[in-house]
């Protein structure tokens, strides 16, 4: 077969006319890597609010951190689809999960040791009352990526996909420890996002990542390699990082025992530690023990 005749077939397939998109095709113009990129649009995203050099490096380092989330959420959305992927793509994909995380963990130093220690303790008062607590796709990762049980493990059980969002663990770090009401922080993310959070949590429910792996427990699918690859991405995400996290906020926060507020309010020092959250994509591939000691191993 040609390759004439394999793009005939390809369109037909579409539903599209072979002659009169073969026509298109003669105009294309060659690609560049610029274009292709979108990088000068891409350059135009920073708006530093200060003056201060280093805080245009704050700016990059969490739009990177953004798209890689962006790349995990490509993922995930494969896997928790509503048919089951074969076993192979879990092996191919969860995997990549871990790289990604791995990615986010071992470029924190650009964060420790990529800014002035002064700048940033005074610029960030100028993004009060904004906090990484307010990334959507963070949260949206672990929507779906567990059920929404284990990320509001106060909520009855029989409480409907809304009032576990009453329940979920992000709330105890946005509220006021004065008032006991919800911060400015917590307010605007919920007005921005909790909608969204709703209907993906619905939309996904008993197809999350964790439901997939029970699944494949349930027919004897999980074998060694894969309940190894999920594991660590487990214990990657939920304490490796969050404890490089932890490392940086001392850095900037603590180093000089001052104890300074997050800008979104948070008692960061909880909010980070994964001892205190407990958050665990998997429960079933962990023994009671290593549940127990989360955070401390």
């Amino acid at each position: 077969m040609t390759i004439q005749s394999e793009l005939e077939a390809q369109f037909s397939a579409q539903g599209l006319n072979p002659q009169m998109a073969m026509e298109g095709l003669k105009h294309l113009k060659p690609i560049n890597y610029w274009e292709y990129t979108a990088v000068d649009s891409l350059l135009t995203l920073q708006k530093p609010r200060t003056h201060f050099p280093d805080e245009y490096i704050f700016i990059v380092y969490h739009q990177i951190t953004e798209l890689v989330f962006n790349l995990m959420l490509h993922e995930l959305k494969q896997l928790c689809a509503e048919t089951t992927p074969p076993v192979e793509a879990f092996k191919e994909k969860i995997p990549r999960l871990s790289n990604y995380t791995r990615m986010l963990s071992n470029s924190f130093n650009v964060m420790t040791k990529g800014m002035n220690y002064d700048q940033y303790n005074t610029f960030r008062h100028s993004l009060s009352p904004a906090s990484g607590f307010q990334s959507a796709q963070y949260r949206l990762i672990e929507i779906y990526c567990t059920q929404l049980q284990n990320l509001a493990r106060t909520a009855p059980a029989e409480s409907s996909v809304a009032e576990k969002f009453g329940h979920i663990y992000w709330q105890h770090a946005g509220l006021d420890r004065t008032t006991g009401k919800k911060t400015f922080t917590l307010r605007q993310f919920e007005e921005k996002y909790l909608n969204k959070f709703i209907e993906t949590a619905s939309a996904i429910e008993l197809n999350t990542l964790e439901d997939k792996i029970n699944q494949l427990i349930a027919n004897g699918q999980m074998d060694d390699e894969t309940k190894a690859a999920a594991r660590e991405f487990d214990h990657l995400y939920n304490v490796s990082w969050p404890l490089v996290h932890l490392e940086t906020a001392q850095h900037y926060l603590n180093a000089k025992g001052e104890n300074k507020a997050a800008t979104g309010g948070s008692e960061w020092q909880k909010y980070l530690h994964p001892r205190y959250q407990k958050r665990i994509f998997f429960p079933a591939l962990w023994t009671e023990e290593e549940k127990n000691n989360w955070g401390d191993f």
